[in-house]
């Protein structure tokens, strides 16, 4: 679509025709009757949870993310809390993240009483910068925490050789990076931690839940314990061995996943792969439709990675736009398009402003990104008319706007 043609179309915010009928969101879960076939035979058998699906879950994700063991959680938010406990974060730590997340990275620190250290992030994919978190090591510094930001893993092995110079652990948020790779290594099997989230719009759901895959044997049987109130037997097993007593060596947390849960899981990691070929489709198409765009700047991959594509975040180059993200925002959105905003940086928000005295301007790279990023709708069930569009959508709006 050219500019010309796309001025000449009114703007569904002004009164135009939307772009597509109905509104298409930035994610959705994709559930078959496989899915609900499995969580039936759960629901008619002995154990809804503490029961033989979990194991069966765990084993399975850790055979296809390359880890010795995965303990899985309630929530991707419960597992990066586990994770921060098993590293033995406490108070007076620090642990280093990026601001370019979801809150829970920088919250599963201060659930254990330490300090989030924030460093900047890279220009190109938004990872977190291995030259800010080198300039933030203090004595206090007891972990780092990447985030694969929209599935593009993180520079991984320079921030795990950072680690083990200074003797720390890293726990990698892969929440968006299930079925990513690092120079050839699958996301899963390369951080001392590795923290998944199953929530609906990832590439494979539990409804809520999340994983922890771990090398460590010893930092498994502590997220296992942490999960189950700090109890060092579940009821599955003091049922198999004919005993009653157990014994509560942590202070823990219920963060079990449920056998209901974990039947569904295994039947979606059974799709994982098709999963990821459509939504890489996907993001092919965007790429070659988008990049042509001169207020548009597709995201950028490296060449040593291959993404997951949880999000499709565009940046605008706000400089060419006689409209601010706000409003292109709006006229996306009215046009049924289900553009959304991945993230607001988590130091600017009110709960961090207050307590840490964060200001804004601390991190320009993560800021100004933040200022022009859209995520545009991305999920393994989107059908080539959805692709088709947003594209074109993304062509009216922007080629309006186009100063």
């Amino acid at each position: 679509m050219s500019t010309i043609s796309a001025r000449s179309q009114a703007l569904a915010i002004h009164g135009g025709t939307p772009a597509r009928p109905d509104f298409l969101p930035y994610g959705r879960q994709s559930v078959d009757e496989a899915d609900v076939a499995a969580v039936v035979e759960v629901l008619r058998s002995d154990w809804l949870t503490t029961g033989p699906k979990v194991a069966e879950f765990e084993e399975a994700f850790a055979a296809r993310v390359g880890a010795a063991h995965a303990v899985s959680f309630s929530s991707g938010t419960a597992a990066l809390h586990a994770a921060a406990f098993a590293a033995g974060l406490k108070a007076g730590d620090e642990a280093i993240t990026t601001p370019m997340t979801f809150a829970a990275t920088a919250n599963c620190v201060l659930y254990q009483q330490a300090t989030p250290v924030f460093a900047d992030v890279t220009a190109d994919t938004l990872n977190l910068d291995p030259a800010r978190v080198s300039e933030k090591i203090s004595a206090k510094t007891r972990a780092i925490l990447p985030v694969d930001y929209a599935g593009h893993p993180a520079d991984l092995e320079v921030i795990v050789e950072i680690g083990r110079e200074h003797g720390l652990v890293v726990i990698e948020d892969a929440c968006h990076a299930l079925g990513a790779e690092h120079r050839g290594r699958r996301v899963g099997g390369i951080a001392d931690m590795t923290v998944f989230s199953f929530h609906p719009v990832k590439h494979i759901t539990t409804g809520e839940g999340g994983m922890v895959a771990t090398n460590n044997a010893r930092f498994a049987e502590t997220l296992k314990r942490f999960r189950n109130h700090g109890i060092s037997s579940d009821a599955r097993q003091r049922q198999s061995a004919g005993e009653w007593h157990y014994d509560m060596v942590l202070l823990g947390f219920n963060y079990r996943l449920p056998d209901i849960a974990c039947a569904l899981g295994i039947e979606q990691l059974k799709k994982l792969d098709a999963n990821l070929t459509r939504r890489r489709q996907i993001a092919a198409r965007y790429a070659s439709a988008l990049g042509e765009i001169p207020g548009v700047i597709p995201p950028s991959v490296r060449h040593d990675v291959v993404p997951a594509w949880h999000l499709y975040p565009i940046r605008l180059v706000l400089e060419k736009l006689s409209a601010d993200r706000g409003q292109i925002f709006r006229a996306l959105r009215a046009e049924n398009i289900g553009v959304n905003v991945h993230y607001i940086p988590v130091h600017l928000h009110p709960y961090y402003r207050e307590q840490f005295g964060y200001a804004g301007g601390e991190f320009t790279v993560a800021e100004d990104a933040y200022a022009r990023l859209l995520s545009l709708p991305m999920f393994h069930a989107m059908s080539e008319q959805d692709v088709d569009d947003v594209i074109n959508a993304v062509h009216k709006v922007m080629g309006y706007y186009l100063s």
